[in-house]
């Protein structure tokens, strides 16, 4: 299991919850697959956050790039990140 510091690890919580930041983006930025990001979740948050968090991503297209609509073309939302 890799090690990260407190603020990586929320960063990796961050993408794991934004519906719109797949899977593979946390494995090239951070190296975990998706069972590793399921299993620093588990580890992470508490038991019902962690159960909230698995029911809103499981079968979320947006989450796995094979799966998006090609028209989506960016991992954030449009109303996020104005300046």
């Amino acid at each position: 299991m890799h090690h990260f510091s407190t603020d990586e690890t929320s960063r990796i919580i961050e993408m794991a919850w934004e519906d719109r930041t797949p899977f593979e983006a946390i494995e090239n930025l951070y190296g975990l697959n998706e069972s590793a990001v399921i299993q620093l979740m588990r580890s992470s948050l508490k038991e019902s956050s962690f159960k909230l968090w698995r029911k809103r991503v499981t079968n979320r297209k947006t989450k796995h790039l094979k799966l998006r609509s090609p028209e989506i073309n960016r991992g954030y939302c449009s109303r996020q990140y104005k300046l």
